[in-house]
């Protein structure tokens, strides 16, 4: 059987402690529904982090992490579709034979949503986010930190050939999750959003927001968050705890951090709308009602997305100038460039690349 590298959680625990490990897998085999894909680039998320250090407990040991994989279809299983989902990227089927999505030589992404059940009340509502049974790319079943992956077609996103692959890398999860987190946010047309924390999808989310006219305003820690901050054009960047200098009509909290939700309250308006946007988030400490929540301010959650969700950023993204700016790693260092997310050491989005 042919072989192939691959990180996995070996013993989830401190970065620092070396719980991604280098190993040798069989390459995996596409089964009914699904592709078999040639990894180009993988984007390094915190959520990928989150799991090394056990915040989210593998769902199975030795899981291989990586949910914003790029590359090439090498194979396709036999079969349509593997069920689910009421938002597009079903299988066509003609005279009783089943057409597949994809074709061996096409390029497609693999996300962090890989399947939901279809046929639940959140399926069938359009909110297949919320099914209970959904599944998730490099938690539930291995991801794209290896040198092949495989995705049920209908969980994939075509892809165009015209864009370097670690550049498409990180709008699979920062920029679609960043999607879906505006969305929630309620920002008016024109709107004053404030963004706390400024990685990967935050910097994707600001310059989706600033082209359909919003005025930034950027609370984070690390002087190279806020320099890149500045230059995507924000009207004030400060330091997490920093009151912005007008009332904001929306914010995404994408730091990880559950002290940052009151002061994200207490600066939008009345009738304001803070979307957090982290999968995992340290508790939130106690609120006070009438500085934090009265006057009608919204607080809201994001969970996870849709396909749908993915698949009007990818239009978008065909017509708005937003642009990931990533900062490469060569395959071997995976390890290290989730230690530097650990320790915000990183600007932007970091993709593993893998060779030929």
């Amino acid at each position: 059987m042919d072989e192939m590298q691959a990180w996995a959680v070996a013993q989830p625990g401190p970065i620092d402690g070396g719980p991604l490990q280098r190993v040798r897998r069989t390459v995996p085999e596409a089964g009914a529904g699904e592709v078999l894909i040639k990894v180009e680039a993988c984007g390094i998320c915190r959520t990928d982090l989150h799991l090394a250090e056990g915040d989210l407990p593998p769902k199975h040991a030795g899981v291989v992490p990586g949910h914003q994989a790029v590359g090439t279809v090498v194979a396709v299983g036999p079969g349509g579709g593997s069920g689910g989902g009421s938002s597009g990227g079903q299988d066509a089927v003609t005279g009783g034979a089943t057409v597949p999505r994809f074709r061996s030589g096409e390029r497609v992404g693999i996300a962090w949503l890989r399947g939901t059940c279809g046929v639940c009340e959140y399926c069938r509502s359009g909110s297949e986010n919320l099914c209970p049974r959904s599944t998730y790319t490099g938690w539930d079943a291995d991801g794209g930190f290896a040198e092949y992956a495989v995705v049920p077609q209908e969980y994939a996103y075509a892809l165009p050939d015209d864009r370097p692959a670690a550049e498409l890398a990180p709008f699979l999860c920062a920029g679609i999750i960043g999607y879906r987190s505006l969305l929630r946010a309620n920002l008016p047309p024109g709107g004053r959003l404030g963004i706390y924390g400024f990685g990967s999808s935050a910097h994707l989310t600001a310059q989706i927001a600033t082209a359909q006219g919003a005025e930034l305003f950027v609370m984070t820690r690390g002087e190279g968050n806020r320099t890149l901050a500045r230059e995507l054009g924000a009207a004030f960047v400060g330091e997490t705890a920093d009151r912005p200098p007008v009332p904001l009509d929306s914010a995404i909290v994408f730091a990880p951090a559950g002290d940052v939700v009151p002061y994200a309250l207490e600066a939008v308006r009345p009738g304001g709308t803070v979307a957090v946007a982290g999968i995992y988030l340290s508790d939130v400490p106690t609120l006070n009602y009438e500085r934090h929540l009265f006057h009608e301010r919204d607080l809201r959650s994001v969970t996870s997305n849709t396909r749908r969700d993915g698949e009007e950023l990818f239009r978008l993204l065909a017509r708005l100038p937003v642009t990931a700016h990533t900062t490469t790693v060569p395959f071997d260092a995976v390890g290290r460039a989730l230690a530097d997310v650990a320790h915000g050491r990183a600007s932007g989005s970091l993709v593993a690349v893998l060779d030929g």
